[in-house]
């Protein structure tokens, strides 16, 4: 059941103090109002003797994009944080990085801290980037909105370890309709990542929620924004739109040659990603995994790693055909490396041109 949080009547502008006393309070059914006794065991410190310390957030505090808090000490790691943007109309809330320093956070000594942090947080990202599929990455630079909201997935280099950049993963409400328990349940999802981030002994995450196992689920076409009409440079320039158009295309034929009974897309892999497209012929499945790469030795790299895990991982389905799609033509070397992977390993990987136009 949602319950609702909203401003007082009549009031314009909501009162962050007040969503995150609500938060708080809140949180004591949740794993998130934990936070500060699993971060004092995996750092090994004592918990906060103070009560205000234990809360889940912090003082509110203000900047020129607007008011903000985050949890306790959570200044120079992954920081849980809540605040309002957008003239107050929409609350945001999640994880994020801030490289902004202050007089307790100098530059040096900031960016030593928050820099192993951000390659834990790519490694955790690279494989497990599906537990966040409905959330959104974005990025300010001294206080100003850079570009817009992005799927998730690891920060690039040239955005992390810069001075002013603060970068966000997570989600938005309507400012005059908050649900708190969407945002604690929201929280909860993130826990994983923050233990991982902030662990002294970088292990594989046991806490990550398991799997559902492999399941084939055809649906139809749903036409994607970026697969609008674009000019030829457009494309070249745009990895998203090239992707998007040759899944497409290879959707197209193989429902054409199997069938759309057989055929699905972004299916689940049972083991935390999606494949591309999944072709289901009797009791056996086809993985394809399309690059936008523009030499078949490159999409080659880049794809067999991935359809390996899919189909090797614990947990993964019988897969028997594992395609690289590319869109150039593979040449006599490209295809003496595969007889060579299925010669020597007994590994079923193919190659298969897709031309859009």
């Amino acid at each position: 059941m949602e319950v609702y949080f909203a401003p007082e009547q009549g009031t314009n502008n909501p009162d962050l103090d007040s969503v995150v006393a609500e938060l708080g309070r809140r949180a004591l059914g949740h794993e998130i109002g934990e936070l500060q006794t699993i971060r004092a065991q995996i750092k090994g410190i004592p918990l906060p003797k103070s009560q205000s310390a234990r809360r889940l957030f912090g003082k509110t505090r203000t900047s020129p994009g607007g008011k903000y808090a985050f949890h306790y000490r959570g200044g120079s790691e992954l920081q849980f944080n809540i605040g309002f943007e957008l003239d107050n109309r929409k609350l945001r809330y999640g994880v994020a990085f801030s490289f902004e320093p202050s007089r307790s956070k100098p530059w040096p000594e900031l960016s030593e801290n928050l820099r192993p942090k951000v390659v834990r947080f790519n490694d955790f990202l690279e494989v497990n980037t599906e537990l966040f599929r409905d959330m959104r990455m974005w990025h300010d630079e001294n206080n100003r909105r850079i570009g817009g909201d992005e799927m998730p997935g690891p920060i690039p280099w040239e955005r992390a370890d810069r001075r002013g950049v603060f970068i966000f993963l997570g989600k938005r409400q309507d400012s005059y309709r908050i649900d708190c328990e969407a945002v604690l349940n929201d929280l909860d999802r993130l826990l994983p990542l923050y233990k991982y981030v902030e662990s002294r002994e970088v292990s594989e995450p046991t806490s990550v929620p398991s799997q559902p196992p492999f399941s084939f689920c055809p649906v139809r076409w749903s036409e994607k924004p970026a697969s609008a009409v674009v000019t030829p440079a457009q494309r070249q320039l745009d990895v998203a739109l090239r992707h998007n158009e040759m899944q497409k295309a290879l959707y197209d034929r193989l429902v054409s040659q199997y069938g759309e009974s057989s055929v699905s897309y972004e299916n689940p892999s049972g083991v935390g990603t999606r494949v591309d497209v999944v072709v289901q012929w009797e009791s056996e499945y086809w993985f394809y995994e399309i690059k936008t790469a523009q030499s078949p030795r490159a999409c080659l790299r880049e794809a067999i790693g991935q359809l390996l895990e899919y189909a090797f991982w614990p947990g993964a389905p019988k897969v028997t055909r594992l395609i690289v799609v590319g869109e150039a033509a593979i040449d006599e070397h490209g295809v003496e490396y595969l007889r060579c992977l299925q010669k020597r390993f007994s590994l079923p990987l193919e190659y298969e041109p897709i031309s859009i136009h």
